[in-house]
């Protein structure tokens, strides 16, 4: 686009080409968003703005699931499933860590042949390096443009391990956790803060002679479920098994989100994620923009390493060195 254009006459062609459905342009704005050059920044503020009005009617979900799991495989099958039925799909990922080789949705990609040429299926990278909050920050923002192209699921995948988890259980309205059955002790290594966050707990390769195992390991997922406290006054986490390989439960599982949605929305609950959400989000942006404030401030830079030292010799307190490098924000 010419750099003669304003912001504005920018923003607005993005705008019309998302609304029209102009993927090519849906991958130019994602880029844009990505991009951390202040004039690309502007422009896509501009654009999230307008956009906002065409955002938030599609049902937005989370996955997330130990190694080995068949994430991909489970992500296409429901994918295809969802397509066959009229939808358009988007599949995102918060992945800090994605400029590794290992574990990125870049080679999920690749494995998803069926579903990346799908011409009603929309498969997107998260951003390479960076900080979780800044990943996510802009699978947030990706999400919204997708939405505002047309996209009526959004399937955000956990790549990186940990804390991407929480963060991405934060911004879908269902988040699911697939498991495999047969490793063993069946809840040896679950985190019980990953099945906290849990909506379902589906267990995965339920086929040929893993059926009876992925049975028992139902019963025990649903056992250890019961000791949680649930978040929703009208839903209760189920257990569910498929074989994402041989595309079986597929209806069972978006049955399930379907019946979560309903109950939620009728018992108000789903409006109130949404707007909690949001301003969740605004917080995370503040602290975001206070860090980068900090990390630029001259005074910061030119005191911070002998601030640095002197905490590291116990010349000085971390709770006085705090307060010393926040003092120069008032300055």
């Amino acid at each position: 686009m010419s750099e003669r254009m304003t912001n504005t006459d920018q923003a607005e062609i993005y705008r019309k080409g998302l609304l029209n459905g102009d993927r090519r342009l849906l991958s130019r704005a994602i880029t844009l968003i990505e991009s951390s050059l202040p004039l690309h920044q502007q422009i896509a503020g501009e654009l999230l703005d307008t956009l906002l009005p065409y955002t938030g009617k599609a049902i937005r979900l989370g996955i997330t699931g130990v190694p080995g799991v068949g994430k991909s495989t489970f992500i296409e099958s429901i994918g295809i499933y969802l397509t066959a039925k009229g939808h358009r799909i988007a599949v995102l990922a918060v992945d800090p860590s994605s400029k590794r080789s290992g574990g990125s949705i870049l080679a999920d990609k690749t494995r998803m042949e069926k579903l990346s040429i799908d011409p009603n299926a929309f498969i997107r990278p998260s951003p390479s390096g960076g900080t979780l909050g800044g990943v996510a920050r802009k699978t947030r923002e990706t999400m919204l443009l997708c939405e505002a192209a047309g996209f009526d699921i959004i399937l955000v995948e956990t790549v990186g391990v940990g804390q991407s988890e929480t963060t991405v259980a934060s911004m879908v309205d269902f988040f699911l956790v697939l498991m495999l059955a047969g490793a063993g002790d069946e809840l040896q290594g679950i985190k019980k803060g990953v099945l906290e966050l849990a909506d379902a707990v589906v267990i995965n390769k339920a086929d040929g002679d893993n059926i009876k195992k992925a049975q028992y390991a139902r019963k025990q997922y649903e056992n250890a479920l019961h000791l949680l406290r649930p978040s929703s006054a009208v839903w209760s986490p189920p257990v569910q098994t498929c074989s994402a390989l041989e595309h079986s439960g597929m209806d069972q599982v978006w049955d399930m989100i379907l019946s979560h949605r309903e109950k939620t929305v009728a018992a108000s609950e789903f409006a109130m994620k949404r707007k909690r959400q949001s301003l969740d989000w605004m917080w995370s942006m503040v602290e975001d923009g206070l860090q980068v404030r900090f990390e630029k401030n001259q005074n910061v830079k030119k005191e911070l390493p002998g601030i640095l030292a002197a905490v590291e010799k116990g010349e000085i307190s971390p709770t006085a060195a705090a307060n010393r490098l926040l003092f120069f924000l008032d300055n």
